[in-house]
Order: C-alpha cells, then sequence, then structure tokens
C-alpha cells in the first residue's frame, strides 16, 4: 500500500458514528472489512488504497446552487480533491496550457436526500466554448450509487466490453441484439455519466450519456456557474451542482426510475475527467482514476464513502428517535434511540401512563388511539428532550 499524503491518511480508516457518541478517527479498517459494514458490492473498486470522503452537510446548511463557494465554507481541507490527484492519460504531449489547469472539488451529501453535491472550481489560461456541440472544456462525473460495478454504455464501444473487463462470455457479440438495442438498455441505466460543460454557454448545462438523457434535468439534478471570461480567454470557473444516482434509470423516463439509497457510511462508486481543451494544442485528459476507460465502466470508479457528520457540527447532545409498528393487531412499537452526543440515561414516556429507561424498547400499547411520545436523554453535557405528537397511532 502506497503511502498518501498527511492531509489524506485519516481517510484510510472507516470512521463511524455511533448515536451515543460521536466518531473519533484512528481505527485502522482493512478493504475486506470495508466492504462488509458500508454494503459494497462484489465488484472490485479502483485505487484500493484510497477511499475519499463525502462530506454530510446538516439539513440547515445545505447549499444552495447559485454558483457560489459560501456555503461550502464549512467543508474541511481534507475533503478537496485536487488535480494533484488526477493524472493525464493523453498519448500526444500534454497541451502547453495544461501546466496552468488548477482544478479544486468538493463533493457533499445530506442524509434523507439522495442527492450529491459537487462544487467545481477551475482555473486555467484558455478556456475553449465557443462551439455548440460536445467539443467544449468539460467536467465529466460517473457515478455508480450502489458499487455494482459493470459497462455503463452500450455494446457499440467495443473497448468496454473487452474480456478483460466484463469476462468471456459478456463479451461474446450477440448478432440478435443491435448496438443501438444495447445502448437503451445500458447506456446510463445502472450508473451514470455527466458531461458537464465547463462552462455552458446556450446549451444545456450537461449531456447525460446514454438513454436516460432525462437524469439531467430538474427535479434530479441542478446546476449554476459563475465565470467573467470569453472563449480563448483565461479566468476562473465556478461550478456548483447537485444530481441523483440511480441504481436504474430508464430511457423510458422517470416512472419506472429506482434511486440509489444514500446513507451513512455507504460506498458508492464515483470518479471524474476533467477535459482541457486549449485550442489547436492537443487536449488534456484528466482522469481521477487509473483507468482512462472509466468513463465506461463503472467497475474502474473510486470509492467514495458518505461520511457521518463532522463532530463540529454536532449539538452536544440532542434527543432524537424513530419508530416503526412491529405487529398492528397487537399494537407493538419498537422504538430506537438515534440522539447525538454522550448519552447515560434514557427515559421514554410513551403516552400511555408508562415509561422506559432501555436505550430502544420495544412497547405494547392497550387500546387504540393516538399518542405524545417523547425521549429525554442525560449525558455530561446535559439532557435534551424530543417527542413526537401522535405520530404513533393505531386502527381498529
Amino acid at each position: 500500500m502506497k503511502t498518501l499524503s498527511k492531509r489524506f491518511r485519516p481517510w484510510l480508516t472507516v470512521r463511524r458514528l455511533s448515536r451515543s457518541a460521536a466518531w473519533r478517527p484512528g481505527r485502522p479498517v482493512i478493504l475486506a472489512i470495508i466492504h462488509v459494514l458500508c454494503g459494497l458490492a462484489a465488484t472490485a473498486l479502483e485505487k484500493p488504497e484510497t477511499t475519499y470522503p463525502v462530506f454530510q452537510f446538516p439539513r440547515d446548511q445545505i447549499p444552495r446552487i447559485d454558483g457560489e463557494t459560501i456555503d461550502w465554507d464549512l467543508v474541511p481541507e481534507s475533503y478537496v480533491i485536487t488535480r494533484d490527484h488526477m493524472h493525464n492519460t493523453v498519448s500526444r504531449p500534454p497541451a502547453a496550457g495544461d501546466a496552468t489547469l488548477a482544478v479544486r472539488v468538493k463533493v457533499g451529501w445530506v442524509a434523507g436526500l439522495n442527492r450529491l453535491y459537487f462544487l467545481y472550481e477551475a482555473e486555467d489560461d484558455y478556456w475553449d466554448f465557443a462551439g455548440p456541440g460536445l467539443r467544449n472544456d468539460t467536467f465529466e462525473i460517473m457515478v455508480d450509487g450502489d458499487a455494482s460495478g459493470g459497462p455503463l454504455v452500450g455494446r457499440g464501444r467495443e473497448d468496454m466490453w473487452t474480456t478483460e473487463k466484463v469476462g468471456a462470455a459478456a463479451s461474446r457479440p450477440e448478432p440478435r441484439i443491435s448496438a443501438d438495442a444495447s445502448h437503451w438498455a445500458v447506456g446510463g441505466v445502472h450508473a451514470q455519466n455527466y458531461h458537464i460543460f465547463t462552462p455552458a454557454v446556450n446549451k444545456d448545462w450537461a449531456m447525460a450519456w446514454g438513454a436516460p438523457t432525462w437524469t439531467k434535468s430538474f427535479p434530479w439534478a441542478n446546476a449554476a456557474q459563475s465565470f467573467s471570461f470569453a472563449p480563448g480567454e483565461s479566468g476562473k470557473l465556478v461550478l456548483e451542482f447537485w444530481i441523483t444516482p440511480f441504481d436504474y434509470a430508464g430511457g423510458e423516463g422517470p416512472t419506472r426510475a429506482v434511486e440509489s439509497d444514500l446513507r451513512e457510511n455507504k460506498i458508492i462508486g464515483l470518479s471524474w475527467i476533467v477535459i482541457d481543451y486549449d485550442g489547436e494544442t492537443p487536449r488534456g485528459f484528466w482522469v481521477l482514476a487509473p483507468q482512462r476507460t472509466s468513463f465506461g465502466q463503472a467497475s474502474e470508479l473510486c470509492a467514495f464513502q458518505l461520511m457521518p457528520m463532522e463532530p463540529t457540527l454536532l449539538p452536544e447532545i440532542d434527543a432524537r428517535w424513530s419508530w416503526q409498528i412491529a405487529d398492528m393487531a397487537r399494537r407493538v412499537v419498537a422504538f430506537h434511540d438515534e440522539s447525538v452526543g454522550e448519552i447515560t440515561a434514557w427515559r421514554w414516556d410513551f403516552g400511555d401512563g408508562t415509561t422506559s429507561t432501555e436505550r430502544h424498547p420495544i412497547h405494547a400499547y392497550a387500546k387504540t388511539g393516538n399518542y405524545v411520545v417523547a425521549l429525554e436523554v442525560t449525558g455530561p453535557a446535559g439532557t435534551a428532550r424530543h417527542a413526537k405528537v401522535w405520530d404513533v397511532q393505531f386502527r381498529e
């Protein structure tokens, strides 16, 4: 395992947030354990020595998509990924302007929303975006929300369906299935690729590569950018956006789509490519993943972990809980403590005259009705209480 910079070493450990205490760094975990704990699919991801962090925003500080960076000031520098973590894969000599290209990327998420938020900041001495088509300076991202891997483009791209990449059986041509049919069945369906134009002028903000082109539209995505340069000039661009990753997104539209379930500590497949055109000189093709072909192969993406909340953003103590009816006929409810901070004592008031000091009690109500249930927690930082009014209710 190679040694990373000091700034990135903390992310080679999994940092979990228990419901009673904030996570603490420093617990090394081998990759096999990460697979089990974080739900990584059987497919392999690239850079096994590196797990990139995805910052968790508090629900009251969700970034506003306006092309400004201020909402991202609370993200620690340790979450930033720069061009130093990427490599140029062009076979010809790099464009002269590549030496001046500077890139900073932050990725975030919000618990309860199946969205990935991005802040992309780039400075270059030559911005190429005068044409109406695909040729445009580009921030290309690939996302596989369940890390299932496999090609995300159809068989028309034969370089993505080689024996080395997909195995002997899958690589065999099937003459009864056309390349067009394969495109509609595979392209962008289980993992997505977005060519985000930097900047986008007189065109959509992105091209969703594949059959489900609707995934780039609101309410499944949103974007804003700010810049003050003309084609061929130098300057800085700020791009802010969010996307929704899908486990299934068909070309027929969102009716049957299945969003990826984003939850704390989950590992997802994610990578990006910065395509840097500089007029007539050879373009730069800066890739975060080791393989250039990661744009069409989800198994070649990098591992990103949806991190717990930073301790500095959490209250010292806060009562939080959820509930689920285990048996409606017998009015049995399972209560689950999700409090934040160091908790030493719990007191549940079930609203029917009974209480419990268990952390995760199961309670049977004697009769139907609506109940006010409250949890009071105590710890070194004090006491906190949280009630739900008439959430717990039963029908005859």
